[in-house]
């Protein structure tokens, strides 16, 4: 992407959030971490079906942006722990009111015609 496209995108608030989180398993990631802190086989058992690989990615990318602090203890095996930074549990909260839309539309209780209108608005 190049650098106009990019300082474009940061004009906008909601795409640098989906920027942070627009992937498919990062939005799960801190939703399970604002569980509590997790380590690594637990946060992947919590999430269901992703590889080590893409939940080594992620996490990578997540505490890259400051949203997740990764910690690694002495001993064998290394004990390594990853929790939700302040602004890791901000954004996390910040993406409740989307959840509970996305449920809604899931659910169908949200109803959008074709045209991209509300049918139930004034």
């Amino acid at each position: 992407m190049s650098e106009a496209v990019m300082n474009d995108r940061r004009k906008c608030g909601v795409n640098v959030v989906f920027d942070l989180v627009g992937s498919k398993w990062k939005p799960t990631i801190l939703w399970r971490l604002s569980e509590g802190d997790r380590r690594f086989a637990e946060l992947r058992r919590a999430i269901g079906p992703i590889s080590e690989k893409v939940l080594t990615e992620q996490l990578r990318e997540l505490s890259r942006d400051g949203l997740v602090l990764r910690t690694a203890g002495n001993g064998f095996p290394l004990r390594v722990d990853y929790r939700l930074t302040a602004d890791g549990a901000e954004l996390n909260s910040l993406l409740d009111p989307i959840a509970e839309w996305g449920e809604r539309v899931g659910a169908g209780t949200v109803t959008v015609q074709a045209d991209g209108t509300d049918p139930d608005a004034p």
